[in-house]
């Protein structure tokens, strides 16, 4: 089975220099990112702290690239008008933090932007199997969420499998995003394994120019240097 020629890399700003928000923005655009992933923490659902939507909104003036916003937020229903005016293009809430899980993805369309649920890696792939009609994109977390820098957890792998072999029974047009301990190394078992986009953190930002390490990571999906172009993502709503 030949990899995908159409994975799609979402830096993790959790990684980047908070100092230079706008200038890191800018700096993924042309280097032909199309897609930043955004980790919001509130420091009661994970031990983190990190942004909120008066940040999201003043970047949103600055960047055209896909505003794909996890909220690690407790009760995150409470938030979603917020991150849908400030800009997020896609808004993604755990299972685990939402009581009303099917409610809350319905507002997240109404509001504008594009619903997705994640998943941490203990949580069982059921909690979504209903939903996945209703979503455009489901999140693995392959590490514990909270802090960057983790190592991917094994299993993580086979859970990719089974929700790609549900999404196809079930006939979702709905992406699998894959996040924790993404690297080079693991790039292409993940893409293999059935994963759209990936969100790596330390290890892009870690290693610029971010138009070289776009690159690599390509390659390691699976895609020849010819083939390599800018990579597109739809970032209507």
């Amino acid at each position: 089975m030949p990899a995908t020629q159409h994975m799609i890399l979402s830096p993790s700003l959790l990684s980047s220099d908070f100092s230079r928000l706008g200038e890191e923005l800018a700096a993924l655009e042309a280097a032909g990112l199309s897609w930043v992933h955004w980790d919001v923490m509130d420091g009661a659902f994970v031990p983190n702290i990190t942004f909120g939507p008066p940040v999201i909104a003043a970047c949103r003036k600055k960047s055209g690239l896909f505003f794909d916003v996890h909220l690690m937020i407790e009760n995150p229903g409470r938030f979603v008008p917020d991150f849908a005016k400030a800009g997020a293009d896609l808004i993604c809430v755990h299972a685990e933090a939402e009581r009303h899980l099917e409610r809350v993805v319905s507002l997240i369309r109404d509001c504008g932007a594009r619903p997705a649920v994640a998943l941490n890696p203990h949580t069982p792939l059921c909690q979504v199997e209903h939903l996945l009609p209703q979503l455009s994109m489901v999140l693995l977390m392959s590490v514990n969420p909270g802090f960057g820098g983790q190592s991917f957890i094994p299993f993580c792998l086979d859970k990719v499998r089974r929700l790609k072999a549900m999404v196809a029974e079930c006939g979702s047009a709905a992406l699998i995003q894959v996040d924790g301990g993404v690297t080079l190394d693991n790039t292409r078992e993940l893409v293999l394994a059935g994963a759209d986009v990936l969100v790596s953190g330390s290890a892009f930002f870690g290693h610029p120019p971010y138009a070289e390490r776009l690159a690599a990571f390509q390659m390691a999906a699976g895609r020849q240097p010819a083939e390599i172009q800018p990579q597109t993502g739809d970032s209507s709503r």
